[in-house]
């Protein structure tokens, strides 16, 4: 059952699914601060970073600060409720550095290595197409860019293998949390 609401290979989720997952993250977020797993990436002043599959946007308040002034955050998903959200958390936390974008049939509308960082957290589950995906986030990684993943609602061993078989990503190091990923040489 859970799989039929949140999804499971499948990409977008209803959004009547949406509007609960986004719910609750609002109460989870006022219990847990979900946000913190984004000290362990070292993300820096200056850079680029993507939050990939954002969701409501729980992080990006975090990552707009680790960033800073001349850093950029852009918050990715392919549901347009959750873009709708972070568009509205970007105007009411005057988040300067934050733009939410909508990425479409596996498209995401970035540059070609344009990324320092991209973090795709509680998210991997869902997609329908993992080669096709990682792939995408690969060619918006800058050459010596990093991808934190994480298993989402899945086995730790079917994400690294679908990380692995995608060709364009090696795992560098495991924790129990997440997967860091350099793109493969």
């Amino acid at each position: 059952m859970r799989a039929s609401i949140f999804g499971k290979g499948m990409d977008r989720m209803s959004d009547p699914a949406f509007r609960l997952m986004a719910l609750i993250f609002k109460l989870r977020d006022t219990f847990i601060r979900k946000d913190k797993v984004l000290d362990e990436f070292g993300i820096r002043p200056g850079q680029h970073i993507a939050d990939y599959g954002c969701g409501p946007g729980s992080c990006i308040r975090k990552a707009s600060g680790l960033v800073g002034q001349e850093g950029k955050v852009y918050a990715v998903d392919i549901h347009e409720l959750a873009v709708e959200a972070v568009r509205k958390r970007i105007e009411k936390e005057n988040l300067r550095n934050v733009t939410a974008l909508m990425a479409a049939n596996g498209i995401c509308p970035l540059e070609d290595n344009s990324i320092d960082l991209i973090y795709a957290l509680d998210m991997f589950h869902m997609v329908a197409n993992p080669e096709t995906f990682l792939k995408e986030l690969h060619r918006i990684s800058k050459p010596d860019g990093i991808l934190f993943i994480d298993n989402g609602h899945q086995r730790r061993d079917a994400a690294r293998e679908k990380i692995l078989a995608s060709g364009v990503w090696e795992i560098a190091q495991e924790t129990p949390r997440y997967m860091k990923c350099r793109p493969a040489p």
